[in-house]
């Protein structure tokens, strides 16, 4: 007759905390306070969040890389250098002192586990940053990108964030906003003062028989939109010029509708 469940589950527990001291004992704890100094003087310190998706998605601390624990042996020797300096936390500093030992075990020596993890730290109303995460749509769509360790979640990211300017829809143009937005940049601007003609359609792919007349930036746009929901088309229906160039690139704050937009 085995033990009681109860006594089980109590022994059980008793065998993780003796291991977890034990982990303690071997790595280093760094407290919100040493951290938050370190950032204050713009110390080169990496942070490493690994907790799970949810979690994370909930808020960070400044610039910290997102590796979950499920992952991080087999995704961190291709985002950090071994001799980076480390804090690694989790949401309560447990998850985080096993990963400091195991990136120690991986050859990390100069690694610490944030004591407390992200709870004390928001619970001192330290800052936090509200991360970019891709929907699960995003993901799929995106899951070729997000395979390459040069790009992953954080690039993919950037590129949803990023803005790029394309002078013309025409033979260039076409393909080029295309393949920009297949990729999920987010934000295209388009500058072109044509519209679409029956000889634009055997180079300039962008474009269909059923648009002939239209704007080329409203064609290119309806092609975009049907392709990636991501990508806002931000159109200027005009010749660039030096009269409306900085109309065209100016930010926020001008009084102007800009391809820099908030």
């Amino acid at each position: 007759m085995g033990p009681a469940p109860g006594l089980y589950a109590s022994d059980m527990a008793r065998t993780f905390q003796t291991l977890l001291a034990g982990v303690k004992q071997e790595i280093r704890e760094v407290s919100v306070e040493d951290v938050k100094r370190l950032l204050d003087a713009r110390a080169s310190v990496r942070l490493l969040d690994v907790r799970e998706a949810d979690e994370y998605a909930g808020g960070r601390l400044p610039g910290a890389l997102h590796i979950p624990r499920g992952y991080l042996e087999l995704r961190v020797e291709s985002q950090v250098q071994r001799d980076e300096e480390l804090v690694v936390y989790c949401a309560g500093g447990t998850r985080s002192a096993l990963a400091a030992k195991t990136l120690k075990e991986l050859g990390y020596e100069r690694v610490a586990s944030l004591a407390g993890g992200y709870n004390r730290w928001s619970d001192a109303a330290l800052p936090v940053e509200k991360p970019f995460v891709l929907t699960a749509e995003q993901k799929e769509r995106y899951r070729r990108h997000l395979s390459l360790p040069e790009v992953g979640e954080a690039g993919q990211a950037k590129l949803l964030q990023a803005r790029v300017l394309l002078l013309g829809a025409g033979g260039l143009g076409s393909p080029a906003a295309l393949y920009l937005a297949a990729a999920g940049v987010g934000t295209l601007g388009i500058v072109d003062s044509d519209v679409v003609d029956l000889s634009n359609l055997q180079r300039q792919v962008i474009h269909t028989r059923e648009r002939q007349g239209q704007p080329k930036v409203a064609s290119a746009r309806a092609a975009i939109e049907a392709l990636n929901p991501d990508v806002e088309v931000v159109g200027f229906e005009e010749r660039l010029t030096s009269h409306n160039v900085l109309k065209i690139l100016e930010g926020p704050g001008t009084g102007r509708c800009g391809l820099h937009r908030a």
